[in-house]
C-alpha cells in the first residue's frame, strides 16, 4: 500500500473527523480508508485514531503524526510548485471554500471562465457558510464576508457584499408604503436562520424591529424566502446580489433604502504570501475579474 496515500488520507480524516467523507474524497470504499488507516497503525506500531460508532478522534500520537502528514504532504506540493514555476506551467487542482450566495452568483462564473482558460488546472470550489478554520481545512484560498480577525493571514479586499430590504408590489399595495425601520414591527417578516455553530452571519434581520410572532416565514436558504417575498407573503433582508435581477424586473421592489445594514467587507484570503503557481494563477484571475 502507498505511503503518501495513506498519509493523505489518515490527515484528511483528521481535519473532516469522518472516514465516509474521506471514502468519497479519494474516490475509495470505506473499507479501503479503513485499511490505509490500520496499514499507518501497524507501521508505526501505535494508535493514531479512536474509533467509536459516533465519532472518531485523535490520539496523542495521532495528533503529532498529523502534523508531520501536514508537513509532509506541503513539502511535496511546493516541489511541484517549484517544478511547474520553473516551466511556468501552472498545474493541479485548486481549492476553494466560499460562502453560498456569493459563490453562485459571483464566483461560479468567474472558476467556469477560468478553467476555460486553463485547461491544465482543475478547481474545487465548495460552497459553505460555515465558518471553516483557515489551518485545518483543505482548501487553499478561502473567501470570507465580514472583518476579519486573524491577522496572520494574507488576505486581498475584493469587494463589498450590500443588503437590501425588499417586498413585492403586490404587498405594498395590501399593506401600503414603508416609509421607517420601526414600522417593521407592524410588516409580515421573512427571516434567515443558520444552522448551529460559527457561520459567516450576514443575512439575519434586525430582530429588535419587529415581533418574533410577525415572522412568517424562516429558513435557511435564501431562494426560499426570495420566492416567499414575490408571493407577497412579506418583507425581504437579502444580498443585493441575490434579488437584483427580480429587482429589475419588477418583481421586488426595494425600501428602505436609507436603512439597509452598512457594507459587509469580503476578502479573499490564504495562509501564506508564498503561493503556488496554480493558486497564484487563480487569486490572480478573481482580482482581474472583480476589479
Amino acid at each position: 500500500m502507498d505511503k503518501l496515500t495513506s498519509m493523505k488520507v489518515f490527515a484528511y480524516i483528521a481535519e473532516k473527523g469522518s472516514f465516509r467523507s474521506a471514502a468519497h474524497q479519494f474516490n475509495v470504499s470505506p473499507t479501503m480508508v479503513g485499511k490505509h488507516i490500520q496499514f499507518l497503525e501497524q507501521a508505526l506500531n501505535t494508535r493514531l485514531i479512536h474509533r467509536t460508532t459516533r465519532k472518531q478522534s485523535l490520539t496523542e500520537a495521532g495528533k503529532l503524526y498529523y502534523q508531520e502528514c501536514r508537513r509532509i504532504i506541503e513539502d511535496i506540493a511546493n516541489a511541484e510548485n517549484l517544478i511547474q514555476t520553473l516551466n511556468n506551467q501552472p498545474q493541479g487542482t485548486v481549492k476553494i471554500n466560499c460562502p453560498i450566495t456569493y459563490g453562485k452568483k459571483v464566483i461560479a462564473p468567474i472558476v467556469a471562465d477560468f478553467l476555460i482558460a486553463y485547461p491544465d488546472l482543475n478547481v474545487e470550489l465548495m460552497l459553505d457558510n460555515n465558518l471553516v478554520d483557515p489551518y485545518r481545512c483543505e482548501a487553499d484560498i478561502i473567501i470570507r464576508i465580514g472583518d476579519l480577525v486573524d491577522s496572520s493571514l494574507v488576505a486581498r479586499l475584493i469587494g463589498e457584499y450590500q443588503m437590501v430590504y425588499c417586498v413585492s408590489p403586490a404587498y405594498l399595495e395590501k399593506h401600503g408604503q414603508i416609509t421607517n425601520i420601526e414600522a417593521l414591527k407592524d410588516h409580515h417578516c421573512l427571516g434567515f436562520r443558520y444552522h448551529e455553530g460559527d457561520s459567516q452571519q450576514v443575512l439575519s434581520l434586525p430582530v429588535s424591529n419587529f415581533h418574533q410572532n410577525r415572522i412568517r416565514l424562516t429558513s435557511n436558504n435564501g431562494d426560499v424566502l426570495k420566492l416567499a417575498a414575490m408571493k407577497a407573503i412579506g418583507v425581504l433582508l437579502q444580498p443585493r446580489l441575490q434579488v437584483e435581477d427580480e429587482i429589475k424586473q419588477g418583481l421586488l421592489t426595494e425600501v428602505l433604502a436609507d436603512f439597509t445594514p452598512k457594507p459587509k467587507p469580503i476578502h479573499l484570503v490564504y495562509r501564506s504570501k508564498q503561493l503556488s503557481l496554480k493558486n497564484r494563477t487563480l487569486v490572480d484571475f478573481i482580482i482581474e475579474r472583480l476589479h
